[in-house]
């Protein structure tokens, strides 16, 4: 009851300041009072209590939306970053899949040389061996031709 009291006498007297009330849930409350005036009728003050709300409404309504537009300004530029940071990434990794690429096909290039270059050269070498050895038999050949020649040409003269 006290409390009730307490909080209706001060706007009636038309005070300024602060009223202290006791709550079973917190130690104290402090509630504003604001500067009222006494209206003479109750229509005067309904209206003078009406036109504050309105105005209080409109600046809280015109906060709201300055906060709402900073925020999707935030939203926006962050989102514009991130999309930003996320196509550098994708060109980075596409840079390094190309320089992979480059790098397997030099490999593949460097390798099948080498493998020419080897089969190559043991053609050549087997090439020389064979022409080295058909000249040898051809050699060996002619000088045998040559020395059975002579033993056919003695066998003739001795039986003549």
């Amino acid at each position: 009851m006290a409390r009730l009291a307490l909080t209706t006498v001060f706007p009636k007297c038309g005070l300024l300041g602060a009223a202290v009330i006791r709550n079973p849930w917190s130690s104290r409350v402090a509630i504003p009072i604001t500067r009222r005036f006494q209206a003479s009728s109750r229509k005067e003050a309904s209206s003078a209590g009406f036109e504050m709300a309105h105005k209080d409404a409109k600046q809280v309504i015109n906060e709201a939306k300055a906060t709402g537009e900073a925020v999707a300004e935030d939203v926006t530029q962050k989102t514009k970053e991130v999309a930003g940071k996320a196509s550098e990434a994708a060109s980075d990794l596409a840079d390094k899949a190309k320089q992979t690429a480059q790098d397997a096909w030099g490999a593949v290039k460097d390798t099948t040389t080498k493998i020419k270059d080897t089969v190559v050269g043991k053609a050549e070498e087997s090439t020389t061996k064979i022409k080295d050895t058909v000249k040898g038999k051809a050699e060996e050949s002619k000088e045998f031709v040559k020395d059975n020649a002579e033993t056919i040409k003695r066998s003739m003269n001795t039986k003549n």
